[in-house]
């Protein structure tokens, strides 16, 4: 698939959203041990910098588990989780779930007389809230692509979390066209390598990537790679009819090893490779194999160029030199933005992955040329992805790869597998997309607690050659000060005909109501030290309010993610985000409480009421 048409084209993929930078604005209870584990681990450098390394790993540790809201309403934690699909399906939860299925939420999920349900994870929120994830069958075939979470509580259904795959009640006949061994024939055909062992094929049910359930044949194979040492164990789904390939899934999971990344914006930081019979390659096998990849200074406007994009291998395991003259360097520094975003969310949200299903990330680093910018989109086939381009004379040709950059990149797609607000031509919600990419961008900085980017509320201070505390691509508190954005909402709000991109109403500009209104929340208003001598208290509130005093970053964080994730819809308006904030706080810590009061204030503070 070629990059530019796949990535780029809005008219394909479900929005790209970079930075967009201007040049005027350079003027401007859950369990998380094992998951802070993890954290910590990343931050292991090689045996002979042990020490430094070992104090930082100590700084991130903290620094994450301070973001935990342990203040939440009690119900709202977690209280139990099976441990095993046999253990899940054998629970009363389960039972009860498949009742629901059955007679509330039949028409929801668009049951069919056979389908059948197997439970493999629950989970129980101290508030007696059911979350049960369901395998769905048809007349004893497994239905891929049919999975689901059934939300109850006290035997009434809340809701139902599921794919847009199953959106008919219609199921396939189930006589096919090609027999079992056609279709091992087929699989065998479609494995590049040398092949040892075809299993039996195996009639399913596909329903993935939007297709109506079509019969299938799932065919397991094994063998040798051509190129790759890396043993080949794959799935192939064939169309039962015709033999035609729906997917080919690879199985194989590699082994991890602790690297050092000589990072451009944080000095020599631990990072997560993939360890290969010839060396190490820049894959994150912890976090859902995400792949760093260089791109080679080109867009992917061609199939030639696709193919060139290598992920980035080494033989010593230390990747960069902490200058540009080394192409892997930027490479480490987006390596551990990612793994550190990946940690923010699984830590302190209990979110795996931007999706919240284990799958990684592929980034393009060295994107384009002259490229000030980063972005982040879906490809077609659900590839998460991102670029990051070599910056130009406005700032030094520094790479946009400076931490709290790939955490806003990778806050996107956490938005798309969410809420999916809106971008251009909508009513206020794109602005609130931008805003809640940095406001997780921000918090993510912070979660690292690197000495050489230290957490603070400017976006995208590192992407200059030489940073000075003050200049950034937003200042969350101020975005105005660039002079073309806002912090005020306006009376009637920001009207859909003026958001398009570079419009009055760009949402890159617009964000700066949603950046203020969390500032607020957090830190109340307070000026930031080095600014002190620039602005006063008074320049922070549009409604003269200073006496705001912040709940702190942990709550502010909790709020938001809740509201994101649980509130918040594709055409959510600056209005309506006030209302989603005020109910996740109501949620977490009562209607009557100083956390539910400040979220009113703050949001009055940006004229929002």
């Amino acid at each position: 698939m070629q990059l530019k048409t796949a990535l780029l084209s809005t008219a394909v993929i479900a929005g790209l959203a970079g930075l967009a930078v201007y040049g005027t604005q350079s003027n401007a209870t859950l369990d998380t041990s094992a998951a802070v584990a993890g954290a910590q681990g990343r931050s292991l450098a090689a045996p002979a910098a042990s020490a430094h390394a070992s104090a930082a790993a100590a700084r991130n540790t903290a620094a994450l588990r301070a973001l935990i809201d342990t203040a939440a309403r009690p119900g709202s934690r977690q209280a139990w989780a099976s441990r095993s699909p046999e253990q899940a399906d054998r629970s009363a939860a389960a039972q009860r779930a498949r009742e629901l299925l059955a007679t509330a939420a039949a028409r929801e999920v668009h049951l069919a007389q056979a389908d059948g349900f197997a439970a493999r994870e629950v989970m129980i929120d101290r508030d007696g809230t059911e979350h049960v994830r369901m395998e769905r069958s048809y007349e004893g075939l497994p239905v891929i692509g049919g999975d689901m979470v059934v939300h109850s509580r006290d035997g009434q259904l809340l809701w139902v979390t599921q794919g847009n795959n199953m959106r008919t009640s219609a199921r396939p006949r189930l006589t096919p066209g090609i027999s079992p061994a056609q279709a091992q024939t087929e699989a065998g055909a479609r494995f590049d390598g040398r092949v040892a062992q075809v299993d039996p094929a195996k009639l399913v049910v596909y329903a993935r990537n939007g297709m109506e359930p079509t019969l299938a044949y799932r065919v397991g194979l094994r063998g040798a790679r051509n190129g790759s040492q890396d043993p080949g164990v794959m799935s192939y789904y064939l169309d039962a009819r015709n033999g035609s390939l729906l997917q080919a899934e690879d199985h194989f999971h590699t082994a991890a090893a602790n690297g050092t990344g000589k990072t451009l914006t944080l000095g020599n930081v631990g990072i997560l490779t993939d360890s290969t019979g010839s060396g190490y390659r820049m894959v994150d096998v912890a976090r859902g194999n995400s792949e760093t990849r260089d791109i080679f200074n080109t867009t992917g406007s061609t199939e030639a160029e696709m193919a060139a994009a290598k992920i980035f291998t080494d033989t010593d395991n230390v990747w960069g030199n902490n200058l540009k003259t080394d192409r892997a360097t930027a490479a480490a520094d987006v390596n551990y933005g990612v793994a550190s975003t990946w940690d923010y969310f699984k830590v302190v949200h209990g979110r795996d992955g931007v999706a919240n299903n284990g799958q990684g990330i592929v980034s393009y680093v060295h994107y384009g040329r002259n490229y000030f910018n980063a972005g982040a989109g879906i490809l077609e086939d659900g590839t998460m992805v991102m670029v990051y381009g070599d910056g130009d004379f406005t700032n030094g040709n520094t790479p946009l790869v400076a931490l709290d950059v790939a955490a806003h990149e990778m806050g996107h797609l956490v938005n798309r597998s969410s809420a999916n607000l809106g971008y251009y031509d909508i009513k206020d919600s794109g602005g609130i997309n931008e805003a809640s990419s940095d406001i997780f961008g921000t918090l993510v900085e912070f979660s690292v607690n690197n000495a050489k980017d230290a957490g603070d509320y400017l976006l995208g201070e590192n992407v200059y050659a030489r940073p000075d505390g003050k200049r950034a691509l937003r200042v969350l508190f101020q975005q105005n000060a660039d002079g073309v954005s806002f912090k005020c909402y306006p009376v009637g709000g920001f009207s859909g005909s003026a958001t398009a991109a570079g419009g009055r109403y760009d949402p890159h500009k617009t964000s700066g109501v949603g950046n203020l209104y969390q500032y607020l929340l957090t830190e109340g208003a307070k000026v930031p030290a080095n600014f002190a001598t620039t602005y006063r208290p008074s320049d922070l509130v549009c409604n003269g309010d200073t006496a705001i005093v912040g709940i702190g970053r942990a709550k502010a964080g909790a709020i938001w993610y809740r509201a994101l994730t649980k509130y918040f819809v594709s055409s959510t308006d600056y209005p309506q985000a006030r209302a989603g904030t005020l109910q996740a706080a109501a949620d977490l810590y009562g209607a009557n409480s100083i956390e539910y009061q400040t979220v009113a204030r703050a949001w009055s503070a940006v004229k929002v009421n």
